[in-house]
């Protein structure tokens, strides 16, 4: 167990904790459990970073990083999407639904694509690719703007761009995947005798 492994154990831990304190202020109003929440969701984001910092910079990275590491990215954003997009009486700005649709069918449908090439080709060339990661940035930007109550006519623009590189690295994994079964024997054309 390393270091880095155990940074991301935590940040899964704080998904519960960031979940129950957002749903309390959804319901209660209480600013407290807006400031708790939006707390335990910048710890994440930050030890986000920190893990793959302390994994790379020491030599860290293991098997159960990589399965764990975006794990606990989905758990975090997916619950935070999701809970945002709901109605909370007015105390917060609502995610819009089109958004919370692409992002949660970009997280189903990618896994998806990775069991058919395993599954088709009997391995996966998976590389993350940079536009995930500033999808994932500008996800977890209009998280904390949304929590910091911070101008709606900005959030325009984070929105948008997260849709924007949510989009791209789907479209680019998408073709990723293609590649992978073009290339493989499985996809060529048998013929009948």
């Amino acid at each position: 167990m390393t270091t880095a492994n155990k940074i991301t154990i935590a940040r899964i831990l704080l998904v519960p904790v960031f979940v129950v304190q957002l749903l309390y202020y959804m319901r209660s109003g209480d600013d407290w459990n807006r400031v708790f929440a939006m707390i335990s969701f910048a710890l994440a984001a930050i030890s986000d970073g920190l893990d793959g910092y302390i994994a790379r910079r020491y030599n860290q990275k293991s098997e159960l990083g990589k399965v764990l590491d975006p794990l606990a990215d989905k758990l975090l954003l997916v619950s935070a999407i999701i809970l945002l997009s709901l109605d909370s009486k007015g105390y917060l700005t609502r995610i819009p639904l089109w958004l919370t649709v692409l992002i949660i069918s970009r997280d189903v449908l990618v896994p998806t694509g990775i069991f058919i090439v395993h599954h088709m080709c009997g391995k996966v060339a998976l590389r993350p690719r940079i536009a995930g990661k500033v999808a994932t940035v500008f996800q977890m930007g209009v998280v904390l703007w949304i929590l910091l109550q911070w101008s709606e006519q900005v959030l325009g623009y984070w929105i948008f761009s997260a849709a924007f590189f949510t989009t791209l690295s789907f479209v680019i994994y998408i073709i990723d995947g293609i590649r992978q079964l073009s290339a493989s024997p499985v996809s060529a054309a048998t013929k009948n005798q």
